[in-house]
């Protein structure tokens, strides 16, 4: 395994990451690109040379967006691609243009998400925390294939959490049609869905030359929290390690490990891995450690995941 770069932590910010780096005439794909670490990930990428497509709901946020990222990067390639993760048949629509626009993609970056909301519903009736974080983002990327195994060596980046840490996936009611919601335990399980993912289309794609990575951006202030509210934050603290505080990333920290999954040469034989702070995860040993919890890459779990969100999706993928 080649090493890693040990100058690379939590402090590191995605300039430091794509010092060096050239991604010119690769095409990469961005979602949640309207906000937060969807933008920085998106001016880091474009900023070496990436013809990058910015995905988010929303045209007028997507379009500030993207007029952010050209006053800074005046040479950057940028289109969007509007998609609604929380309802299929947008998804769907959404990776038909892409196919037919893009027919090659070089990283794909599955950075979109909701976090901490009350119970609400996608547009097919999921829980909005499950159906967005995973099952949009398992549909899209899985319609996106063709273009990904065009684009090999490609790579696949879930954005995950260490909220994976407060649960993992309820198979027999990942819907909440028959349990009291709790938003913290749907969030955890559709982290954990995230990382599960990860492990089932490597596994899939990997003979190909695509690779799949999931990833903990750590803490960081974005539109994600629009939900939270004191006690939330006090809920974080309470789950934080013993003897750690809760530490706050800046924007540029918190996209530094989905640009260095997307780019960094050491990674390039493995896949179906965690990573936090521009590293692998060290599995946690114990409750409440950082690192990644064993459930999280259980490869029979995620053949389990992959069976339950074709039949929620209602379509099954033979890559």
């Amino acid at each position: 395994m080649p090493a890693l770069n040990d100058a690379f932590d939590a402090t590191t910010t995605t300039d430091d990451v794509m010092r060096g780096v050239s991604l010119a005439g690769q095409t990469a794909l961005v979602t949640g690109a309207s906000s937060g670490l969807g933008v920085e990930t998106s001016r880091a990428l474009a900023a070496a040379g990436a013809h990058v497509v910015m995905s988010a709901r929303d045209a007028q946020k997507l379009d500030k967006a993207r007029a952010e990222v050209v006053a800074q990067v005046p040479q950057a390639a940028l289109d969007t691609l509007l998609m609604d993760l929380a309802d299929t048949d947008s998804v769907r629509a959404a990776a038909g243009q892409a196919l037919q626009d893009y027919p090659t993609i070089h990283l794909l970056i599955n950075n979109a998400g909701v976090m901490a909301c009350p119970l609400m519903r996608t547009a097919q009736g999921f829980e909005l925390q499950f159906g967005t974080n995973h099952l949009g983002h398992f549909l899209f990327t899985c319609l996106l294939a063709p273009a990904l195994l065009a684009g090999a060596p490609a790579r696949i980046v879930n954005l995950s959490s260490a909220g994976h840490k407060f649960a993992d996936v309820n198979f027999d009611d990942p819907n909440y049609r028959q349990r009291d919601y709790e938003k913290w335990q749907a969030y955890g399980e559709s982290k954990t869905a995230n990382a599960l993912f990860t492990v089932g289309i490597d596994k899939r794609l990997k003979d190909s030359g695509v690779r799949a990575y999931a990833v903990h951006p750590g803490v960081i202030m974005t539109e994600l929290s629009r939900h939270m509210d004191h006690a939330d934050f006090e809920t974080l603290s309470s789950r934080t390690p013993a003897g750690q505080e809760l530490v706050f990333k800046s924007v540029e920290q918190g996209a530094a490990t989905s640009v260095w999954a997307a780019t960094a040469v050491e990674l390039a034989e493995q896949g179906a891995i965690y990573l936090e702070n521009c590293q692998i995860a060290q599995p946690a040993v114990q409750e409440g450690n950082s690192g990644v919890e064993s459930y999280a890459l259980d490869a029979a779990a995620a053949e389990q995941l992959w069976a339950l969100s074709e039949q929620l999706v209602g379509q099954s993928f033979s890559f």
